[in-house]
């Protein structure tokens, strides 16, 4: 303790403690003098059943109370404030608009509810909840320096960020791993709807696992300064303390890291790699038809969208991740005056990645920008015409995934009706929107009626 202290200050600061930290009654207690107080707390630190955290606690109420701060140190202008609220609500308005319409074009529309999309669904809720329910509130706290949300609100959204992170990462992993048995081994592929809901269930259950400890250890401290100013913060309070003095919180950070981050990019960045080559490198033997140079086209449009959108999420994180594997290191920079607007500029750029994903998919995707079109014309209010347009567009790209089965059901059923006399029966064009049938003769029997033996008269 500072020899300065002022005698009365240090005797009420004591007094407060142990009435309201260790409920010890405060009868008789004014007849000590300063030193046996100090002895009394002392004794009640070290020899009271307490643990690490709510010592912890003790001794920060404790500093505050000796060492009073006249004004908080990290406060940012108005027009800082402006700047900042600007860029995030136009981030925060494109990705949950964005997010919520990638959602609403899988689950209404049962064409589009393929393997891959119901991925990206569970991406889309990913960064949704992390918009609405972690982003928007910590903007606030950080822009105020103040968490008036209470200490549910604070375990909740330490809660999401971390889950969400996970099964985003997770997801991005799962849809890699698809792809890759899709085009490396094609014969061990099996598309299910039921083995993908399996997966995605598995995915969001591990990553309520490693999100756990937000809801065990969040907590909330509140200061007071000299000037009347209270203010309250959002933080994880680990046994042994908080960050970045809480060795406990930096092994989990780091095996966060490890496990959300290091590994799942390195798993991507391998089969991206390979997919490449297996698409763009390799040569066919023999002449290539035309079904399979659509087939490969499509694989190459889908392969490149999600190398996106792992390079995007890889930039995104990167400086975050970063920032506290380096403060915990070097802990003077957390009480830099700049440090604020530096950590404003990183958590942008991580929570950027919510939004950027239904950017790219309307970007590198026909069909989702199609329902991004149809849904921006039906609220922007354009003209009857140009929504029937967007609309029959829509359906054309629909009915082109349903060509093949189409074509061929006509032909086996076409097929069929000539065993039993019919003439015999042209292709059907190459156009996936028309299916020709043959003009009938008068004594022709008609495909699919009867059993071929009446006439039509």
């Amino acid at each position: 303790m500072d020899d300065n202290i002022n005698d009365s200050l240090l005797w009420n600061c004591t007094v407060m403690i142990l009435s309201v930290e260790f409920h010890h009654s405060t009868i008789g207690v004014e007849h000590h003098n300063v030193t046996k107080l100090l002895s009394i707390l002392e004794y009640m630190l070290n020899g009271a059943d307490l643990t690490l955290s709510k010592r912890t606690m003790v001794q920060d109420r404790l500093h505050d109370c000796v060492y009073p701060v006249l004004k908080p140190s990290h406060s940012i202008s108005l027009w800082h404030k402006l700047i900042w609220s600007t860029v995030f609500i136009a981030m925060l308005i494109v990705a949950i608009v964005g997010n919520s319409i990638v959602i609403w074009i899988v689950t209404a529309h049962r064409r589009m509810r393929t393997v891959t999309n119901c991925y990206m669904v569970s991406l889309s809720i990913s960064d949704l909840l992390m918009a609405s329910l972690n982003c928007l509130p910590n903007f606030i706290y950080m822009l105020n320096s103040d968490w008036a949300f209470g200490l549910e609100l604070c375990m909740a959204s330490n809660f999401i960020a971390y889950w969400t992170v996970a099964s985003s990462v997770f997801t991005l992993v799962a849809i890699t791993l698809n792809r890759y048995m899709a085009i490396v081994h094609p014969l061990r592929h099996r598309r299910s709807k039921t083995r993908t809901q399996t997966i995605l269930v598995l995915i969001w259950l591990i990553s309520v696992f490693l999100a756990i400890p937000c809801i065990l250890y969040s907590n909330i401290k509140t200061k007071r300064y000299m000037n009347g100013e209270l203010r309250r913060a959002c933080y994880m309070l680990w046994p042994d303390g908080r960050y970045p003095h809480s060795k406990t919180e930096y092994i989990y950070n780091i095996m966060f890291l490890c496990v959300t981050y290091i590994i799942p990019l390195a798993v991507m960045a391998v089969c991206y790699t390979i997919m490449g080559k297996e698409l763009w490198g390799s040569k066919t033997i023999g002449q290539m038809t035309q079904r399979h140079a659509d087939s490969i086209k499509s694989k190459r449009k889908v392969v490149r969208m999600f190398a996106v959108v792992v390079m995007i999420f890889l930039i995104c994180w990167f400086p975050y991740h970063t920032y506290f594997v380096y403060a915990y290191h070097n802990k003077n920079i957390v009480v830099k005056t700049y440090v604020q607007d530096l950590f404003l500029s990183f958590y942008w750029l991580a929570m950027s990645n919510s939004m950027v994903n239904p950017v790219i998919y309307y970007w590198m995707n026909p069909r989702f920008r199609a329902y991004f079109k149809l849904i921006i014309c039906y609220c922007g209010g354009l003209r009857k015409s140009d929504k029937v347009s967007i609309d029959l567009n829509v359906i054309r790209m629909n009915g082109e995934s349903q060509y093949y089965l189409t074509r061929s059901k006509s032909v086996e059923r076409l097929t069929r009706s000539s065993i039993v006399g019919s003439p015999t029966l042209t292709a059907p064009p190459r156009n996936p929107s028309i299916v020709s049938v043959p003009k009938l003769q008068r004594n022709d029997t008609i495909p699919g009626r009867g059993n071929g033996s009446k006439n039509q008269k």
